[in-house]
C-alpha cells in the first residue's frame, strides 16, 4: 500500500507545482487581489491557449491521479482479496 502512496503522492506534487506554476503565469492579475484563482488573462497565441488547456489537465490530472492511487487502486486491492476469500455458498 505504501507503494501506491508514493505514486499518488508524487503525481500530486509534480501535477500540482505543474498547475501552480502556470496559474502564477496567467491568473494572477496583481499581488494584492487573487492570485493562482484569479481571472486568468493570455495575450491570444495558440502557447498561451495551449497553456490554460494544461493548467486545467494538470490540476485535474493532479486531483485523480492522487486519489486514483491512494484510495481506488488499495479499495479495489481489498475487495478483491476479500472476494476470493470468501467461502462458496453451497447449493
Amino acid at each position: 500500500m505504501a507503494d501506491e502512496f508514493a505514486k499518488g503522492f508524487g503525481i500530486l506534487v509534480t501535477a500540482g507545482l505543474a498547475w501552480m506554476t502556470l496559474a502564477g503565469w496567467y491568473c494572477t492579475p496583481s499581488f494584492e487581489g487573487a492570485q493562482l484563482i484569479g481571472e486568468c488573462t493570455s495575450s491570444g497565441t495558440i502557447y498561451d491557449a495551449m497553456a490554460l488547456i494544461l493548467k486545467d489537465a494538470f490540476f485535474w490530472f493532479a486531483v485523480l491521479g492522487f486519489l486514483t492511487f491512494v484510495m481506488v487502486i488499495p479499495m479495489y486491492r481489498k475487495a478483491l482479496e476479500a472476494y476470493r476469500d470468501e467461502p462458496e455458498i453451497p447449493e
